[in-house]
């Protein structure tokens, strides 16, 4: 299993910054890759966008305790439907899509009660998945409008490793873990020239100076107005 990472540099775009081989949920291989990803310079993200994978977490609080929490809503929502039964997997799927498309954070958060108040009584363990992460599930509130689309989803990410693996079983593997691991890199590296830089890249400056957004608008800004 490779551990990967990849973030949004100052001008929007994406770059790869770690490739690792990796037991799966393994917090001690993620914290490999963590340490040497700060030792090469890199200081805390201000979010990190994942799935479920308590390994990555874990370490995270560990070697970047800083950096905020994106729990990726597509993985949420498999989770969740997967555990429920198929005739309420339809109204539960459109009122999940409530609750991240919501307009504002309290809009989600009452899309939130309400899908609890629909559903918890029935199936609590299904409910309490979004409940229980309610925080991380909705992190990117605080940040710029612009850029919602992005950490909502591991899906930019996901998206380039469909053709890793649809090269791993062409070639059926790639021989040892260190030559797998090289093919890897390289399909990445060549990836990487083809993703796009994000909408609203002026606004990745602000965030890494500290600047606070509030429902998607720039605080400071508001203030200023207002005075």
């Amino acid at each position: 299993m490779c551990r990967r990472r990849s973030r949004v540099r100052l001008d929007g775009t994406k770059e790869l910054i770690a490739l690792a081989e990796g037991l799966r949920e393994s917090t001690e291989s993620w914290a490999d890759l963590l340490r040497d990803c700060r030792r090469r310079g890199m200081r805390d993200p201000e979010l990190v966008v994942g799935d479920d994978a308590m390994g990555l977490w874990k370490a995270l609080r560990e070697v970047f305790p800083v950096a905020r929490h994106q729990r990726c809503w597509v993985h949420k929502a498999r989770n969740v439907t997967n555990a429920l039964p198929k005739s309420a997997q339809p109204g539960t799927t459109k009122a999940m899509q409530e609750i991240y498309n919501a307009e504002d954070r309290a809009h989600a958060e009452k899309a939130i009660e309400a899908f609890a108040k629909t559903y918890g009584a029935k199936w609590p363990k299904a409910v309490a998945k979004i409940t229980g992460d309610r925080e991380e599930l909705l992190a990117f509130y605080d940040f710029p409008a612009q850029h919602w689309i992005y950490p909502r989803t591991t899906n930019p990410i996901e998206s380039t490793f469909s053709t890793v693996e649809l090269r791993t079983k062409v070639t059926r593997g790639a021989g040892s873990p260190a030559a797998a691991l090289a093919m890897v890199f390289k399909l990445v590296e060549s990836a990487q020239a083809r993703w796009r830089a994000i909408t609203g890249a002026p606004l990745v400056a602000l965030v890494r100076s500290g600047a606070r957004f509030e429902n998607g608008i720039l605080v400071e800004r508001e203030e200023a107005a207002a005075a």
